[in-house]
C-alpha cells in the first residue's frame, strides 16, 4: 500500500503556521514590543518577539530564542498567556498560500541581556513601550490579541 496522499486538482494551497511569542511586561507595566522589518508581511508594523518554529522546536524554546534573536533579552517563562488561531486567506499573505496560524503566546520575565535591534532579521528594532504608545502604533493583530489576555 502506498503512503501517497492523492492530490486534489485545483485545490489551493494550503499550510498550518505554529509559532510562539514573548509577552513581557517591566515594573513600569511598559510592553517590549518589535517592529517587522522590510521584506517580511506587513513591514513597519510592531509586534510581540517571537515568530514560527523550527522544525522539532519545543514551543517554550522557540519563544525564548526568538525573543533573544529579535531583542538581545534573556527571559524565562512565567506560564501560557494564551493560544490564538486565526485563518488568513490566499490574498492576506505574501505567499499567496491560505495560512492557518497558530500563534502560543507566553508570559515572559526578563532575567538578562541587553536591549538591542535586530540586525538581518525579521524585525528592525525593538522597544519598551507604554499602552499610550502602542495606541498611537500601528500593531499586528496578535498584539491586541495578547494585550486583551
Amino acid at each position: 500500500m502506498s503512503d501517497a496522499r492523492p492530490s486534489v486538482p485545483d485545490a489551493p494551497e494550503r499550510a498550518t503556521r505554529v509559532a510562539a511569542y514573548a509577552l513581557a511586561r517591566d515594573a513600569d507595566d511598559r510592553v517590549l514590543l518589535a517592529r517587522i522589518g522590510p521584506g517580511d508581511p506587513d513591514p513597519g508594523a510592531w509586534t510581540l518577539p517571537g515568530g514560527g518554529l523550527n522544525f522539532g522546536e519545543d514551543p517554550i524554546e522557540g519563544a525564548l530564542r526568538e525573543l533573544l534573536e529579535e531583542t538581545g533579552l534573556i527571559g524565562e517563562i512565567d506560564g501560557l498567556a494564551g493560544i490564538d488561531s486565526r485563518r488568513y486567506r490566499r490574498e492576506q499573505t505574501r505567499s499567496g498560500r491560505e495560512i492557518h496560524a497558530i500563534r502560543i503566546v507566553y508570559r515572559v520575565r526578563i532575567v538578562g541581556g541587553t536591549l538591542r535591534d535586530e540586525i538581518g532579521g525579521s524585525s528592525d528594532r525593538a522597544a519598551w513601550l507604554t499602552p499610550v504608545e502602542i495606541a498611537g502604533l500601528r500593531v499586528v493583530d496578535l498584539v491586541s490579541f495578547a494585550l486583551a489576555i
